[in-house]
């Protein structure tokens, strides 16, 4: 445990914002000085009297719980401005001053997309988010969301099954599972990435923390992705975030009889990007971190069955031909989803099998073709 620990927790449960360390920083150095200044100095430097008594008379038995929990395993704490505070957080208008993480903190540098979506979704919307959570973990993506039951669970769990990394932001303290009926995927999530929150130990979940939660999701990400989303949804305050945050916004269109539906539609209405497939994303966001998702995509295929002797490749090659064909038409003549043929023709384009053409159509590659080396993108 490092010797500032005790300090940033009882900044942390004082409420101090990270503008307002900033100022104190500023004039008092560390947050080991800034804590041992009295309330009186902390309110001429403008800090709030509240927050000023809080600092100067910390809740020691509280301040010792947290102490005993940063001692236990996968028990971390990520402060503003540190090596290993999250880039992108730090890039928002209203940062996290500390993050509590019980997992790997390290899964808070991979480049990240948020999905998130309505807690009572159709089946149809819960298979979606599993899958492109799945398919975009094998790309090299960690998949981000809240816990929430409903498309995030089934976020959460699509990436655990493709082997990637997940991050659940949570609105209540780290030692507190909510809901309670997914305890268990909250206990998968810290072995497969991290549970993280900016609230102290035994902070109850609280309506007024998720929209504040909602912008740790949509800052932490390279973009959000909205799966089934009603017009008044918290879904659609943490796409407007990721938009604000100068991040990318994705909405998953569905039928116009479905009422969960609307906020997606609205989403795109606003300029949202309409995605049909995984790929639409990934395609959209590779330029971005090329090399990681490259090197990811590739450890991925090094693991995947080899086409020539799979019977799902088998089928999909034999709709394949020179001629360019779309995703959709190659899922309908070959029985396979569109989620797995935009995977499939991922690693076989990695591969130099197939050729990834304008408009979203695929080509096999001739034989001299599939033996050159593939050129990276950037």
């Amino acid at each position: 445990m490092r010797n500032d620990d005790r300090a940033w927790l009882i900044l942390a449960n004082a409420k101090v914002r990270a503008s307002e360390y900033g100022s104190l920083s500023g004039c008092f150095g560390t947050a080991a000085k800034i804590v041992e200044l009295g309330a009186t100095a902390l309110q001429k430097s403008g800090l709030a009297s509240d927050k000023a008594d809080a600092i100067a008379n910390p809740d020691v038995e509280h301040l010792q719980l947290e102490l005993e929990w940063l001692q236990q395993d996968r028990h971390h704490i990520v402060k503003l401005g540190g090596d290993d505070y999250p880039e992108l957080i730090g890039q928002i208008s209203d940062p996290a001053l500390l993050l509590y993480v019980d997992g790997d903190p390290g899964a808070l540098q991979l480049p990240a997309l948020a999905i998130v979506g309505s807690r009572n979704p159709t089946s149809g919307g819960t298979r979606n988010a599993f899958d492109f959570a799945q398919h975009l973990g094998a790309c090299g993506f960690s998949i981000v969301s809240g816990l929430a039951q409903g498309i995030d669970t089934a976020a959460h769990r699509g990436a655990i099954a493709g082997g990637a990394t997940t991050i659940a932001f949570l609105g209540n303290g780290i030692d507190r599972v909510y809901p309670a009926a997914n305890r268990d995927l909250a206990h998968e999530i810290a072995e497969h990435g991290a549970l993280v929150s900016e609230y102290s130990l035994g902070s109850p979940p609280d309506r007024r923390h998720f929209p504040q939660r909602n912008r740790l999701i949509s800052g932490a990400s390279l973009g959000t992705l909205v799966i089934e989303a009603a017009r008044r949804s918290g879904s659609l305050i943490t796409a407007r975030l990721a938009a604000e945050q100068g991040r990318e916004a994705f909405a998953l269109p569905g039928s116009i009889h479905n009422p969960l539906a609307r906020g997606c539609h609205q989403l795109i209405r606003q300029g949202a990007k309409l995605v049909e497939t995984a790929d639409d994303i990934v395609a959209e966001l590779a330029p971005l971190v090329s090399h990681v998702l490259q090197n990811a995509v590739e450890s991925t295929m090094n693991d995947a069955p080899e086409p020539a002797h799979d019977e799902q490749y088998s089928e999909l090659q034999k709709y394949l031909s020179h001629d360019p064909i779309g995703v959709d038409e190659l899922a309908e003549q070959s029985g396979l989803t569109i989620e797995q043929v935009s995977s499939m023709l991922l690693i076989l384009e990695l591969q130099g099998r197939v050729e990834a053409l304008s408009g979203g159509q695929y080509s096999m590659l001739t034989k001299g073709a599939a033996n050159r080396p593939r050129e990276n993108s950037s």
